[in-house]
């Protein structure tokens, strides 16, 4: 039993699957940026990617099971080749469609018809945009990323996006503390990015960073590893159990490979039945019930108010 579970346990809870909602597809690692907090360690330089008969035998089964919600993820998605393959997979089942966007992509040379594909098969644009500061997204994701995703913010409302078409950004706190109460933060967000840049949005996510890959090397190098998960540990929240995304998510890998959630796909905690899983190996009543896979880095998703990929849990 690790220290995770021993919290479920004095705090008289478990946690197993419920009905299937989200089928996210992280179809690729490559991304053209390199953020610091990148759980998924993305970047140019990744060559992960999914190739076609993986993606077909993916669109077959979302054809044939019809998840609810299709939730596109990387890296950066759009950069795959079967982003548009999946995202119309997915429209034609009737699921409702996520783009996981992290702006930029859309000022990148040869991905100007992203904004108008998006609006046209009314794709929820799930956006990154760690602050309203240009000095510390800066920081976070690298030099003149904030005027591009400013920029990239600019043609989505421009197609209708944060008006008629669902536009949520996503905060990340700079580093190793949890973030900010989320009603306050939006609030903030929508004065400054209205007042300052004419932009309008839904609503946003905050979303604690995850002790894994590049963000977990720099807690190591910064001697703050430690403290960092001491905090996520005794800021422990029970009440955000029930609605842990991975309850209703299943995390699949660019090879097809199963995982209960996101991150355990990225320190390879892979979803087992007797053998390693693949998407085609199952359907979703499968999945009910089950036992959800965990390990330290849980306590991200239960401190505070919670952190899910739709932001604060309670």
């Amino acid at each position: 039993m690790n220290r995770f579970e021993q919290k479920l346990t004095e705090h008289h809870r478990t946690l197993r699957r419920a009905r299937l909602q989200t089928l996210q597809l992280n179809i690729g690692r490559k991304c053209n940026q390199a953020c610091r907090h990148c759980h998924v360690d993305a970047a140019p330089w990744r060559t992960e990617m999914m190739d076609e008969p993986t993606a077909r035998r993916i669109g077959e089964w979302i054809r044939r099971h019809r998840p609810p919600i299709l939730d596109l993820t990387g890296g950066a998605p759009e950069l795959s080749e079967f982003f548009r393959y999946f995202v119309e997979t997915a429209r034609s089942v009737g699921a409702e469609a996520i783009d996981r966007n992290n702006l930029t992509i859309i000022e990148e040379k040869g991905y100007g018809w992203l904004p108008g594909f998006l609006a046209g098969h009314e794709v929820q644009v799930i956006a990154s945009l760690p602050c309203y500061s240009a000095e510390n997204v800066n920081q976070q994701r690298g030099n003149g990323v904030f005027d591009k995703s400013i920029s990239a913010l600019r043609k989505l409302n421009a197609v209708g996006y944060g008006t008629k078409l669902p536009l949520h950004l996503v905060y990340n706190p700079l580093g190793p503390t949890l973030p900010g109460p989320q009603a306050e933060l939006e609030a903030d967000y929508k004065e400054v990015l209205g007042r300052k840049f004419g932009i309008v949005f839904d609503k946003l996510y905050t979303i604690t960073n995850q002790p894994i890959a590049r963000f977990a090397e720099d807690l190591r190098k910064q001697g703050k590893w430690d403290e960092y998960l001491e905090l996520l540990a005794n800021s422990f929240n029970p009440s955000t159990v029930d609605g842990l995304m991975c309850r209703t998510t299943l995390s699949v890998g660019y090879r097809g490979e199963l995982y209960d959630c996101d991150f355990n796909q990225m320190l390879d905690l892979r979803m087992e039945n007797g053998k390693p899983l693949y998407l085609w190996d199952i359907m979703p009543a499968f999945l009910e019930d089950r036992a959800i896979e965990t390990g330290i880095h849980c306590f991200a998703c239960t401190a505070g108010s919670g952190s899910s990929c739709t932001g604060a849990l309670a």
